[in-house]
Formats: structure tokens, C-alpha cells, sequence
């Protein structure tokens, strides 16, 4: 019996991704074991966030980086430091951002459920540019010349969330922002694979980057990795770690924290509620660890193996592999439905009913269309997927 069937919760092969609310995917053995394994000690948090920045910097090129509960929370604490640089007085009275830099500056196209992080800061967010492209009434979307634009003396930072069709460039954002002063916080929760974008944002000049540490990475699910200028992971870390300290007993690692910049020690920061334990920092090392060892092509093999196991199951159906020679991109397998037959939304339905339940991505069911990811598959997943999915099809 496992502590599922102890708390009465039902289990699920997740053919959808690495969604939240399907608890994300499914952590390597050796992560597992590693978090065991840090659960069992005791250890100054300070000196293991610095420990994670080194490493951190070494896989992202990043001069610090940082670990918190999550993408969303990188973003949060990310946005702090943006807002109050190292003064304690200013991290005090967040999200109260009165007389301070309290603008974002953000492409309207890029707006999303996920800038909540952002707002919650006391940031409010100012949108330029007009996605004519989405819209269909044009080919435009927002220009650097009007990221420029908006820039004020309010303004504390530019947020960019990264993604393929993101306009404009970052090295073009960059340009903008950097030459007005202003840094540019990076969202690039789900921008891996590929392993290169680790190290691309940075790259391209970005202050600081979010990854979510519980995607493609496979760390813990409440873990993310913040990576970026020393200074402003400096800031967020002390908008984030327990500061409950007498200043003349405390003395974090300097490569983390150089105390003797500050007037005095910031109190609880807002980032506070973000909190990553032991267990998470050194599980998220792990993952990283493994994802950069096992690299792209080996991933996509693994991956596409999984996807080619599902479309074989379905021999006699309308599916497509999608990503299969491209070792950046995450193969999917596309079943285009029959519509007098079945909607996409009843397919999926039917199989979270099933036993054993399984959950396919129905983001593209307007087309007909209903995808099966392999992120999140444990070996013999595809097997019994594809044999659970080709029974409910040929009731219809």
C-alpha cells in the first residue's frame, strides 16, 4: 500500500506535462534520495544557499544564483530586490512601495496569470505595445523603441517573459533598459529544453532569470532556481531567508551576503513566504546536476521512445508526432479526433475517469486536437497510456 492509498488519493499517469495542478512530474531516484539524505542533518541555510549559488553560477554563468519555492516565487523575490537594492529600510515596507521605483515596465502581449508574483511586490506593471499579430489585425507587436518609452524615473525593472514567438529580442530589450539603467527580470520558468537556455538569457544580458526547478529540470516540484548579478541576488536573498539574527552573531557567507553593505539587518523580507528547505535546495542540485549530465539528444531519445510506444498503440487513428527530429524540443504525440465520433474534451474526461486515470493536455481541443507529452512518464507509463487511450477511442 502506498501513502496515496493510505490518504484515500487517487494516482494518475500524467500524459500532460509538468501542470502544477497534476503535481508536475516525477523526481529521478537519486533526487529522491538526496532530499532523504539532507532531511537527516541540520545545516546553516545561509551557507547552503551560498553553496547552491556557486553552483548555480557554474551551470547558468550567472555571478550568483539563488533557490526558492518555485519559478513564481524567484519572480516575487526577483522583483524585490529590483525595487529596494540593498536597503533594509525599503525591503521593510514592501509591498508599500511609497517613494520608491514602483513601475514594471512589461510587453502587453507578454501579460500573463503568472505576473500576480510581480504585482504582489507593490510593482504596478506598465503594458506597451499593441500584439496586432495575435489579434489579427496586423503583423506588429511591441518594439524596443517603446519599452524605451516608457521607462521613468518610477521604473524598476523590465520584465520579459521568454518564449519563442517573444517580441522584441532580449538582446534588443536589453539595450533599451540597460542604457536607462534599468534592470530586466527574466521569466523563463518552462524555457528548458533546451540545456543551452541555461546559460542564453544570461548571456544575452539579462540581470536576472527564474527557471522552474520542478519542469524539464525534475527537481522538487516547490523549487526554482533565480540566477543573475550578484547584487541582486544579494537582495533577494535577504528578502527571503530567516533574519531572525542578532546582528553582531550573525555572519552569513560573504559570497552570498556581504553584511558590511547594509546599515543594519533587513527584518523579515516579503519574500519570506517563498521559503525552500534543506530537502528542496539540495534536491534541486541534484536534478540540475542530472539534467545538464543526461544532455538534450539523450533526453529527446528517451522522450521521443515513450511518444513513438503511445502512436503505436493507437495503429488505425489519426496521430502525429510532433518534434521528433528536433533535439530541443519536447516530442509530443497529437491525436486529431474524429468530431461525429468524439470531442477531445469527452476523451479526456473518460480517461481521468478510467482506472488507472490517465491526463492528457487538451490546450489544442478547438482544433480537434488532444496531446499526449511524455515529460512526466515513469517507465511503463506509455505502455498502459496508450493502451488506455486506443480502448476508450474504439468504444466510439
Amino acid at each position: 500500500m502506498t501513502v496515496y492509498d493510505e490518504l484515500g488519493v487517487r494516482t494518475l499517469i500524467n500524459a500532460k506535462g509538468t501542470a502544477t495542478r497534476l503535481s508536475g512530474g516525477i523526481m529521478r531516484r537519486e533526487v529522491a534520495a538526496a532530499m532523504v539524505e539532507a532531511s537527516q542533518a541540520c545545516v546553516d541555510i545561509a551557507e547552503l544557499q551560498a553553496a547552491a549559488s556557486r553552483f548555480i553560477a557554474a551551470a547558468t554563468g550567472a555571478e550568483a544564483g539563488y533557490v526558492a519555492s518555485g519559478a513564481s516565487a524567484c519572480l516575487l523575490i526577483g522583483a524585490a530586490a529590483c525595487i529596494t537594492g540593498l536597503d533594509p529600510g525599503r525591503m521593510a515596507r514592501l509591498p508599500d512601495t511609497t517613494g520608491m521605483k514602483n513601475q514594471c515596465v512589461m510587453v502587453r502581449s507578454q501579460r500573463n496569470f503568472y505576473d500576480h508574483a510581480i504585482r504582489a511586490t507593490g510593482l504596478r506593471i506598465v503594458e506597451v505595445g499593441l500584439p496586432d499579430r495575435y489579434a489579427g489585425a496586423g503583423v506588429r507587436d511591441a518594439e524596443a523603441w517603446e519599452i524605451d518609452d516608457a521607462i521613468t524615473d518610477a521604473t524598476a525593472c523590465v520584465f520579459y517573459v521568454a518564449d519563442a514567438q517573444a517580441r522584441p529580442s532580449l538582446p534588443d530589450v536589453v539595450a533599451v533598459a540597460h542604457a536607462r539603467g534599468v534592470p530586466v527580470l527574466v521569466d523563463a520558468a518552462a524555457q528548458l529544453p533546451p540545456q543551452d537556455n541555461l546559460r542564453r538569457f544570461i548571456a544575452e544580458g539579462a540581470d536576472l532569470v527564474a527557471f522552474s526547478g520542478g519542469k524539464a529540470l525534475g527537481g522538487p516540484q516547490a523549487s526554482g532556481v533565480l540566477a543573475g548579478r550578484r547584487d541582486l541576488v544579494m537582495a533577494a536573498a535577504l528578502q527571503h531567508l530567516d533574519l531572525d539574527v542578532f546582528w553582531d552573531m550573525w555572519s552569513p557567507p560573504p559570497m552570498l551576503i556581504d553584511k558590511y553593505r547594509l546599515k543594519g539587518a533587513p527584518q523579515h523580507g516579503i519574500g519570506r513566504s517563498c521559503k525552500a528547505g534543506k530537502e528542496e535546495i539540495v534536491g534541486l542540485l541534484s536534478a540540475l546536476q542530472l539534467f545538464v549530465a543526461e544532455g538534450d539528444a539523450a533526453r529527446h531519445a528517451r522522450w521521443l521512445k515513450d511518444c513513438e510506444t503511445i502512436a503505436a498503440a493507437l495503429d488505425g487513428f489519426l496521430v502525429t508526432i510532433t518534434g521528433s527530429n528536433d533535439i530541443a524540443a519536447v516530442p509530443a504525440v497529437e491525436i486529431t479526433l474524429d468530431p461525429d465520433r468524439m470531442s477531445p474534451t469527452e476523451l479526456c474526461l473518460r480517461l481521468l475517469a478510467g482506472e488507472p486515470a490517465v491526463a492528457l493536455d487538451p490546450a489544442l481541443r478547438d482544433k480537434g486536437i488532444v496531446t499526449v507529452n511524455p515529460m512526466c512518464l515513469r517507465p511503463g507509463d506509455a505502455e498502459v497510456a496508450g493502451q488506455q487511450i486506443a480502448r476508450v477511442l474504439r468504444q466510439f
